[in-house]
């Protein structure tokens, strides 16, 4: 008796490090509740400083599905330091690598040093993982427009879904996204965002509107 319940308790502590926080939708995988409400993380990151004082080293691999079921990897051996995030929104946040956002922060430096997707994805893929480490809609919608409007983006080709002759291409390069540059944090912009945020509750997409429109 004694032994299974030390193994109800083992099984009960690796689902609270596996699955989000919150979500209205769950699956039974691997003896843990899975909640994909905001997606769910598989494992745990594991990090060592490095001897620069500022990055770490993932030691193990952080796996991510998000709720659309696409996977987002950070492979073992990433260097991370934060970098994806502006250093003058740290403060919005506590820090990168603190409580709630390490996990979420840990896949956005990594989706934005490999830029394998846009980085509009890689933003979106951060909100939902801060909602599943169980940050706040305010904050994790804070943050969002932050980053939209003074994070540090990236073009990216988009690909055609029809081929095109070689004869064309000059007539018609390949098109990439069009994306805003870095602007300074604007610390009044943010607290305005927030205030308009926490009375309105918009939807993401009214928050891209906003950031991308400028201060209003």
């Amino acid at each position: 008796m004694k032994r299974t319940f030390e193994i109800t308790l083992l099984a009960l502590a690796i689902g609270s490090l596996a699955s989000c926080s919150s979500g209205s939708k769950s699956n039974w995988i691997g003896g843990a509740i899975q909640s994909h409400k905001w997606g769910y993380y598989s494992g745990y990151p594991e990090t060592r400083w490095d001897p620069d004082g500022r990055s770490m080293t993932l030691l193990n691999e952080l796996r991510y599905t998000d709720p659309d079921g696409i996977l987002w990897i950070a492979p073992a051996g990433s260097k991370v330091d934060g970098a994806s995030i502006p250093r003058s929104l740290w403060s919005l946040m506590g820090g990168p690598f603190e409580g709630k956002y390490r996990n979420a922060s840990v896949l956005h430096d990594v989706s934005y040093e490999q830029k394998k997707r846009p980085w509009k994805d890689c933003d979106r893929m951060f909100y939902n993982a801060m909602r599943c480490s169980g940050v706040s809609a305010l904050e994790a919608k804070t943050m969002y427009y932050s980053l939209i409007r003074f994070g540090h983006h990236w073009k990216f080709p988009i690909k055609r879904a029809k081929a095109v002759k070689p004869s064309e291409l000059a007539e018609r390069a390949e098109p990439v996204e069009e994306y805003p540059r870095a602007l300074p944090v604007n610390p009044q912009e943010i607290d305005d965002a927030r205030t308009w945020i926490q009375g309105n509750d918009p939807s993401l997409q009214e928050i891209e509107q906003r950031a991308q429109s400028g201060p209003h």
